[in-house]
């Protein structure tokens, strides 16, 4: 028996097929219908094609990937790069061929549907008490009686002036200083910073003359998947401007685990992320001074949260003890650091660096700005909050107890590991309906108000065209097709006959949905598959089991009220969350989106030291609840693998959604022995 052709898997898309040796990158990414731009028909000369490999070992996929994967570089690509510069570890995917198994990467400028980083700037009231403020001083000159430096004169100036006490600089500070005074003739405007810890203020910049122009800090959220941030204005708390991208990690893993696998697999691996991750974040910071018209000096601050493997890759430490109980992080304490020392080379050399407190070893410092930007330790009624990504952070509480756990729900939100997923980008089913009667779906795409059976949506989005389904589409599409009777409480979907829905196809032993056919006009066939349900259901059990081992913890059986933060929070019904059982039954007039309130927490942070005192206060009172060695974690889990759950009753969904009872299983108990289905509403 021969050897399989070898297994090619694109980043971040999570598509794979197997190919044989010496099929072109990009023809394998066409065939796949992978989003990979060129223009140029495969001839090495527009260069939209470039993608980037990754080497060693890859637990999750299933495989080891040589140096030999790809074929060498050939001389289109060596004349390519001695012309226009190719940047290190990318390769022309019209030139590069298949000779191993391979896991490619395709960085955001080869895509040609660009990622949508669903997670804007929430309005927010902001108190402003930054750490770094300008002042604007008169320095004695120097004289002849006098024999004190130059710094120590503007010390001297600052405290008479601004009681400044105590002022320190670096050296790159001292050797700009003398040149600065003399320019703004003894007269200038000192950027200093003093945090909330009682440590001796610094010199951070020094302007000649009086500077009106302001300061501003970058409040980051770093994701498993995606990393956003937003230049925001440190005297008003103004969003300058806001952007993100994807990780760039994730070509060495989606989920956290698998890229604590890569370190413990490839030696070297946790500097590969660490560059990897450090270089995305000095090119965002560069973009968002572009776009903001500003100087880079200007920027002088940035707030970082991060679950703890992204805390401690984006530091420089080895995550590897987080792979493994008692899942010790190296530090939990909140850390003000030179901003450079993470490799921030775009804004100013002295800029400083807050990186919130974590709360546990899974539980990271994304969930202390979450519990920053909407405060459960000042509610009233009992709150949980989900902030759902690759992995979810959950807190529960109220005036009198908080608790925090994480659980590991995987990409599968976010369109990876499904079928015909993909990131959102525009041509992305992001919403479905289906018709419970006829069982005929329609949608919207990003980037289009219309829905699919609208006269007018075919000719508007023939230039994205429809190329798959997003997170939020695949969330809503499996809970209409289990309120249409498309899929039974299983999580099962039904034959043609079954559902009375020639939608419904085979797919190999199973069946699937068949949501868009778009082959007709050279797009693609979009389904969903068994295999897509499984997902999904492996990700909402997770999530279900972990809000309800902190009510357990709690003592209650219900909450009053649900908060979704996140992309997935701003984007999905409560309705189509509470049908697939993906959070505890409530009133639907009780869930709420708190939209990104990570990176809220992280603006927060950066505007004001005092919530830095705070949080660091209260994230020492939270009690963290580890699922990972929970013994009840795996019945909760097992008994939310059901649509909406096996036990637990949903009497407030029941309210406003009738699910029909169907039942599809092949031991007949759904149909009868004509194949006629049973269904009942109510």
């Amino acid at each position: 028996m021969t050897d399989p052709d070898p297994l090619v898997i694109f980043t971040p898309s999570g598509k794979r097929g197997r190919f044989p040796v010496g099929t072109p990158v990009l023809t394998a990414a066409r065939q796949l219908g992978v989003d990979l731009d060129s223009v140029c028909g495969g001839r090495g000369i527009c260069s939209k094609c470039q993608v980037t490999p990754a080497y060693g070992d890859f637990p999750k996929h299933g495989v080891h990937v040589t140096d030999t994967a790809l074929s060498p570089w050939n001389s289109v690509e060596a004349r390519y790069d001695s012309t226009r510069g190719l940047p290190e570890g990318r390769r022309l995917s019209c030139q590069a061929q298949v000779q191993g198994d391979v896991v490619i990467d395709v960085p955001a400028e080869s895509q040609v549907h660009r990622q949508v980083i669903r997670k804007r700037a929430e309005t927010r009231a902001l108190t402003m008490n930054p750490a770094t403020r300008l002042h604007f001083v008169e320095v004695a000159e120097p004289d002849m009686h006098d024999p004190s430096g130059d710094f120590e004169r503007l010390s001297a100036a600052l405290e008479a002036q601004w009681g400044v006490t105590g002022l320190t600089a670096d050296l790159s500070m001292l050797s700009a200083l003398q040149g600065v005074l003399r320019k703004g003739n003894w007269r200038v405007t000192a950027a200093v910073y003093r945090d909330h810890t009682g440590a001796a203020p610094r010199l951070l910049h020094l302007f000649p003359g009086l500077h009106e122009d302001g300061l501003y800090g970058l409040a980051i959220d770093l994701g498993s998947t995606t990393i956003a941030a937003h230049l925001t204005d440190l005297e008003t708390g103004e969003v300058r401007a806001a952007s993100g991208l994807m990780n760039p990690q994730i070509r060495f893993g989606e989920d956290l685990m698998s890229r604590v696998s890569y370190v413990m697999m490839n030696p070297g691996g946790d500097t590969e992320m660490t560059n990897a991750v450090r270089g995305a974040l000095s090119d965002l910071a560069a973009e968002l001074a572009r776009d903001a018209g500003i100087d880079p000096a200007l920027i002088v601050e940035a707030t970082l949260v991060c679950n703890p493997v992204m805390h401690h890759l984006a530091l420089g430490i080895d995550p590897t003890e987080l792979g493994q109980a008692p899942f010790a992080l190296t530090t939990s304490s909140a850390l003000s650091l030179p901003a450079a020392e993470l490799g921030f080379a775009a804004i100013n050399p002295r800029a400083r660096l807050y990186i919130l407190p974590c709360i546990a070893g899974h539980v990271g410092a994304d969930a202390a700005a979450v519990a920053l930007s909407e405060a459960p330790e000042k509610s009233e009624d009992l709150v949980l909050i989900i902030d759902v990504g690759t992995n979810a952070e959950i807190l529960l509480g109220n005036t009198s107890r908080v608790l925090a756990c994480s659980s590991p729900t995987g990409p599968a939100f976010e369109g990876a590991q499904i079928s015909s997923g993909q990131r959102a980008a525009p041509g992305a089913i992001e919403k479905v309906e289906i018709d419970p009667v006829t069982k005929e779906p329609r949608f919207r795409v990003i980037g289009m108000k219309r829905w699919s059976d609208d006269p007018g949506f075919a000719p508007r989005v023939a230039a994205t065209g429809v190329t798959g389904i997003c997170g939020s589409g695949i969330i809503e599409a499996l809970a209409e097709m289990r309120m249409a009777g498309i899929m039974d409480a299983s999580g099962l979907i039904g034959s043609a006959e079954q559902t009375g829905s020639a939608r419904c196809i085979p797919d190999g032993r199973t069946h699937a949905y068949v949501l868009h056919d778009g082959r007709a006009e050279g797009g693609p066939l979009i389904t969903v598959t068994q295999g897509d349900v499984r997902a999904i259901q492996l990700a909402k059990s997770a999530l279900y089991a972990g809000a309800r081992l902190l009510m357990d913890e709690m003592g209650v059986e219900r909450v009053d009220r649900v908060v979704l933060a996140g992309a997935f929070g701003a984007h999905i019904s409560a309705k189509h969350a509470m049908v697939l059982g993906m959070i505890p039954d409530v009133p639907l007039a009780r869930v709420t989106s708190a939209g990104n309130a990570a990176g809220t927490g992280a603006r927060i942070a950066l505007c004001d030291i005092a919530a830095r005192a705070a949080i660091e206060g209260n994230v020492a009172r939270i009690t963290k609840i580890e699922t990972a060695i929970a013994p009840a974690f795996q019945a909760h889990f097992v008994a939310a693998n059901a649509l909406p759950h096996a036990s637990d009753p949903f009497p407030e969904l029941a309210k406003v959604v009738q699910l029909p009872d169907v039942s599809f299983n092949t031991g007949g108990s759904g149909a009868d022995g004509g194949g006629r289905r049973r269904r009942r509403r109510g």
